[in-house]
């Protein structure tokens, strides 16, 4: 299981390492979209946009779904919230790590007060 997570999260920070995908997954924060609405948004190909949403879905970040002729791309904004808890863990660790780091500059500055 770990290895399925670790992979998972490889695939979807590799899919956001690109500034087209992400530029996508900001567009589809906002509400869902075709790859042709997708498309007018960079000065690339419709193909090249396909290929990026592709790698997205790869990577669980987006679904499509079938409204009539029309195929939506949709944010699955479960995967954003798995990333994220991924990250804050460490931040918060970090954060943690400072915040005593912060207890004992201000100890050895009462110190020097005395």
């Amino acid at each position: 299981m770990v290895d399925d997570t670790e992979a998972a999260l490889d695939r979807a920070f590799t899919a956001l390492g690109d500034p087209v995908r992400r530029a996508i997954v900001a567009r589809l924060s906002r509400g869902e979209a075709t790859v042709n609405e997708l498309a007018d948004l960079f000065p690339i190909t419709k193909q090249a946009v396909s290929r990026h949403i592709g790698v997205l879905e790869d990577a669980d970040l987006i679904t499509r779904s079938r409204d009539g002729q029309r195929r939506p791309c949709h944010l699955d904004p479960a995967a954003l919230e798995r990333l994220t808890a991924w990250i804050d863990g460490y931040r918060l660790a970090a954060e943690s790590r400072f915040r005593k780091l912060d207890a004992v500059l201000e100890s050895l500055k009462e110190e020097e007060e005395l």
